[in-house]
């Protein structure tokens, strides 16, 4: 396929979509990916970063293996993403500090419609597709009440780690990365790192990113294509029982002190916005749920338009 610069200029704001959409939780950037029509490309061009293109790359030189990962493509798409992600954090990181409860409302709203957007998808119910929905819902909700990490220090291998499990969101329509990355506690650091340019925690969950895509794109490529329903299923359960994770109105049940001395909960508990130790903003957070509900109808709106 011969492209203009014109044509990598709009890869690279499709790049810039995707990106935005895996800061917030709640939204896929491989949803993004999907409506816009370039999910497939994406998923052929990461499964040929294999052993094959250095081989090419030994053998007939640095354009052929560019050409044989499609990469004008890739660095076009992945340079939008970095832009985007680097953007929103900051706002993300001033509106968890100062806005937490309308911002969890509006990811609480995107979670909500996703999870109604992908179970439309299930074109079967039957004994085993409800098992793997409870069991889902189940692990969903379990991963929410977990106590996050006490720690003064970062451990950079959990982080690699992290940076792998959520890079699967790219190429995996329905859960975005940074939703995961909020299941295990650690999306305010992300964000915190991405704001101050700390090029350590950065870095660690740069190398997770990498190497979770070149080892768990075939998989999930395999997964999507062989087992849809049984894998459209299992994200809808796994989403719905971790509603609890972004609940606007929550209770602190303990804390810990980190390491630039600052107080930080622990384990936190859902309550009543009726029950809120303070100004609930309950008019004002349903308005955000309904806008980040809306936003999702939209994305299934034009995902329809594009098929």
């Amino acid at each position: 396929m011969r492209r203009t610069i014109k044509d990598y200029l709009v890869i690279g704001f499709k790049g810039m979509a995707m990106g935005a959409a895996d800061v917030v939780p709640g939204v896929s950037g491989g949803t993004i990916a999907f409506i816009s029509g370039i999910y497939e490309e994406l998923l052929g061009s990461i499964s040929n970063v294999n052993l094959s293109m250095f081989k090419t790359l030994k053998n007939k030189g640095f354009k052929a293996a560019w050409k044989q990962v499609n990469g004008n493509f890739l660095l076009s798409l992945f340079i939008g993403v970095f832009i985007s992600v680097v953007s929103l954090a900051k706002a993300i990181k001033y509106l968890l500090e100062n806005q937490p409860i309308l911002l969890w409302s509006f990811f609480f709203g995107l979670v909500l419609a996703s999870i109604i957007y992908i179970g439309k998808q299930v074109e079967k119910w039957d004994f085993k597709i409800i098992i793997l929905g409870i069991i889902g819902v189940v692990f969903g909700y379990v991963i929410t009440i977990i106590p996050a990490t006490n720690t003064s220090e970062i451990n950079y291998l959990f982080l690699v780690f992290a940076g792998a499990i959520a890079s699967c969101a790219m190429i995996l329509p329905g859960i975005s990365g940074s939703y995961i990355l909020l299941l295990i506690g650690i999306y305010p650091i992300v964000m915190t790192a991405i704001t101050n340019r700390d090029l350590k925690i950065i870095s660690a969950i740069g190398v997770g990113v990498v190497v979770g895509l070149l080892s768990f794109s075939k998989l999930l490529k395999w997964l999507f294509a062989n087992f849809k329903q049984e894998m459209l299923v299992v994200l809808t359960g796994l989403m719905l029982g971790s509603l609890n994770k972004v609940w606007p109105w929550k209770k602190t049940v303990s804390t810990y002190i980190n390491s630039h001395g600052e107080t930080k909960p622990l384990l936190e508990q859902s309550i009543s916005p009726f029950s809120y130790n303070g100004e609930s903003e309950l008019t004002m957070a349903i308005i955000f749920a309904i806008i980040g509900f809306a936003l999702i109808l939209l994305m299934e709106k034009l995902a329809v338009q594009k098929k």
